[in-house]
């Protein structure tokens, strides 16, 4: 009798480009996603594997449950059999809001709040107590916040202006609010003169208000006629009103708002851990609980492995494992404290892959989007450990990926292909290792690198001088101008604090193209985001005579039935839900009315249905052409005008927000690990963009652990040697060339790219 295979069996896939596909994919093995970026794996393993799995896990759940739980629609595909549940980690940007740290993310506060609580001396008993959140815990002059936060008067106020000119630039307190209409109708100042123009003792009556015992009271009109009001001067009022004051509960106006216009210091009392002086009292060997949470999280698994005092011990052991996660992912540098929007992408991608760790759960199937992404080539070795670990205790992991050692520990290998796009969505190989460099696969295993043996001529630096920001320490650095240079160093190694705090600081006109989300919704296209659609709708308007607002399914032009969404999801009460392409536009969003006016023979949905390619043979508009041709030069020439952000993959939404600020003129562009979701064929290109701006006179500097990109440079600057406290300074600085003679993390991967 013939073995049963345990697989995961699609049948049919049709979701976004994919080509109607079959698939088996063997459980408890490895297997790896590859391709050209915006070929369809994606496509296949969230939209289609993970979200069939989500779906019919919810289906267990009684119907009342199901309400209050996330709903998803059946991916458009044939036969979906023998799923297990998921666990995935995309590359999506950790959420939370800016208290978020990685002891909170990482579930372990709570244990050494009630580690503390039991043994710390003096004794302070409620766990809760150690919290900044918490009534007791929190600081009494920061609230818990950790910086103590003031009004900054030169950001509230432009002194070039009158009041009625909007000198006061936050809006409550602008003449579009009521107070600031009150300042202007008041008669306490002249609402026509500058207010660097005031007489000393106005001045400080507007900026200050009255001098202290004083009391100052100007009408303010009402309904009921003029009131009284006292006036106290615009940075009280600030502080008053919007500072000492919770505003979540305003309407018009966050606490983002607020700390636009403010400055932030830290907070004298409690030292910037955002705690009441008395609980920071309380101390475990000598150690209060900030002191603790700032540990790294080596010192950390020290402090905790040293207590042997009952109920001490119990608590411990329960947050030494989940700390230990993080060490073995590479991130024993960190510490509780540090904040989880501050973290690089490869740091917090290996957070968010160790949260999952712990879980004894077995027979599950964990998918990872690009795992590899922030990691330098020496951290590798960490995660495969860790994906053969994960598929030792009986899962099965699917991961898209780009980096050859990954894929070379692969049980399976699927490459979807050909091409991007309209030219993808098929399996273009499915097999072993051995079967890939026989194939027509894109993916060649034998990629040998090419140093840059002709850098270009260096004839004037940037200079940063004595940065010390987070672990850099005290270092001098220069950066060639009007070359491509490259930052390495291993995760934590100062690579960010140096370029992306250090360095904008001293060159604040830098172009930045950092690593966040760009804000994709089903309402944006790639016209609109390159902000060329106006000027689309502007030349459809002058051909026609009607107005631009008719041209945008946004607007005027939206489609009556299905307001400009191209679907209706009817209510189909507690069944999953149904997306149905709109009969009374045809999915094309727009009305009839919208629809029936052309330019150059074609109508809008027309012209939103060519790709970028096409574009350029029917506009001559400057600003449009421009638009396109960086499209192009970043390889995405083959998606359309109208095509949805939301749809686009990971490695096509960095190449379009990098096209994005390619637009912008300017001197010196700095790039956060451009390569991030880009297969080893789209690098060249991007190579060769980057090689363009400096041919044209620009400064490109790039952060990235690629060795293609680290290869081709003019110059590297690698920091390190470690990450944390082991980091902090400038281990190399020279040609690519030069630097396979050095000793360096980078300089052995480059010497073994060079010599395979």
């Amino acid at each position: 009798m013939s073995e049963i295979k345990d697989e995961i069996i699609l049948r049919e896939l049709k979701e976004n480009n994919l080509k109607s596909i079959d698939l088996n994919i063997p459980k408890e093995k490895i297997s790896v996603f590859t391709g050209l970026s915006g070929s369809g794996k994606s496509s296949v393993v969230f939209d289609t594997l993970a979200t069939e799995s989500r779906r019919q896990m919810t289906l267990n759940y009684p119907l009342y449950v199901r309400n209050q739980m996330p709903r998803y629609e059946r991916p458009h595909a044939g036969l979906m059999q023998n799923l297990s549940p998921v666990v995935v980690v995309e590359q999506r940007p950790v959420g939370g809001n800016s208290r978020s740290t990685i002891g909170t993310y990482m579930d372990i506060n709570p244990l050494i709040r009630l580690l503390f609580s039991r043994i710390g001396n003096p004794p302070i008993d409620a766990a809760t107590d150690f919290s900044s959140q918490s009534s007791f815990g929190r600081c009494p002059k920061c609230t818990g916040y950790g910086r103590v936060i003031a009004p900054d008067v030169n950001k509230l106020i432009d002194f070039d202006k009158s009041l009625r000119d909007y000198a006061v630039q936050f809006k409550p307190l602008s003449p579009s609010g009521w107070q600031g209409r009150w300042m202007i109708t008041g008669g306490l100042f002249d609402p026509d003169k500058r207010i660097k123009d005031y007489p000393e003792e106005k001045f400080h009556l507007l900026i200050y208000g009255p001098p202290e015992g004083e009391r100052v009271f100007a009408p303010f009109h009402t309904k009921n006629g003029p009131q009284p009001h006292e006036w106290d001067g615009l940075l009280p009022r600030f502080t008053r009103l919007y500072i000492n004051r919770d505003v979540s509960k305003l309407k018009q106006i966050s606490q983002e708002d607020v700390l636009t216009f403010s400055t932030h210091a830290l907070c004298p009392t409690c030292q910037g851990s955002g705690l009441n002086p008395k609980v920071l009292e309380c101390r475990i060997s000598g150690l209060n609980i900030a002191e603790y949470n700032q540990l790294e999280l080596t010192e950390l698994l020290e402090q905790l492995t040293r207590i042997k005092e009952p109920p001490g011990e119990s608590i411990a052991r329960q947050a030494i494992p989940h700390v230990n996660q993080l060490v073995d992912m590479g991130l024993g540098y960190l510490s509780l404290s540090r904040k989880m929007n501050t973290l690089s992408g490869g740091e917090a991608q290996r957070v968010k892959i160790a949260r999952h760790l712990g879980s004894s759960l077995n027979n599950m199937t964990y998918i990872f989007d690009e795992p590899s992404a922030g990691l330098h080539p020496e951290e590798v070795g960490m995660l495969i450990q860790m994906l053969q670990r994960i598929k030792a205790h009986h899962n099965t992991v699917i991961v898209i990926e780009h980096d050859l050692s990954i894929i070379k520990v692969a049980d399976e290998i699927i490459e979807m292909g050909p091409g991007a796009g309209v030219d993808g969505g098929e399996v273009v190989y499915q097999g072993k290792l051995s079967g890939l460099k026989n194939s027509k696969a894109a993916t060649t295993l034998n990629n040998k690198l090419e140093i840059n043996k002709n850098p270009r001529d260096i004839e004037s630096y940037f200079t940063i001088e004595r940065a010390s920001n987070h672990n850099l320490k005290n270092i001098s650095v220069s950066i060639p101008k009007n070359a491509l240079v490259t930052v390495c160093g291993v995760s934590g190694s100062g690579k960010s604090s140096l370029m992306l705090e250090a360095f904008p600081e001293k060159y604040p006109n830098t172009i930045q193209v950092g690593q966040g989300s760009i804000g994709i919704s089903t309402r944006s296209t790639m016209a609109t985001y390159m902000g060329i659609m106006d000027d689309i709708r502007s030349i459809f308007a002058k051909e026609t005579g009607q107005p631009a607002g008719l041209f945008s399914f946004n607007s005027l032009g939206a489609c009556p039935i299905c307001k400009g969404k191209g679907i209706t999801t009817p209510d189909v009460a507690f069944a999953d839900p149904v997306t149905i392409s709109c009969e009374a536009c045809n999915g094309t969003r727009y009305s009839d009315e919208a629809r029936s006016y052309q330019y150059q023979g074609k109508n809008i949905v027309d012209i939103l249905e060519l790709t970028i390619n096409e574009t350029i043979n029917y506009f001559t508009k400057h600003k449009i052409i421009r638009g396109v041709n960086t499209l192009q030069d970043v390889g995405l020439g083959y998606l359309t005008l109208g095509q949805t952000t939301s749809s686009l993959s990971g490695g096509e939404v960095q190449r379009l927000k990098l096209a994005n600020h390619l637009q912008t003129e300017g001197e010196i562009y700095l790039l956060d690990e451009p390569s991030l979701g880009l297969h080893a064929k789209d690098n060249g290109k991007l190579l060769d963009v980057f090689q363009n701006l400096v041919n044209r006179g620009n400064s490109v500097i790039i952060i990235e652990h690629n060795l293609d990109f680290i290869a081709s440079s003019d110059w590297v600057i690698e920091l390190g040697p470690g990450g944390g406290k082991k980091g902090g300074t400038i281990i190399f600085e020279g040609t690519p060339e030069e630097m396979l003679n050095k000793e360096t993390l980078t300089a052995k991967w480059l010497w073994k790219g060079v010599s395979e």
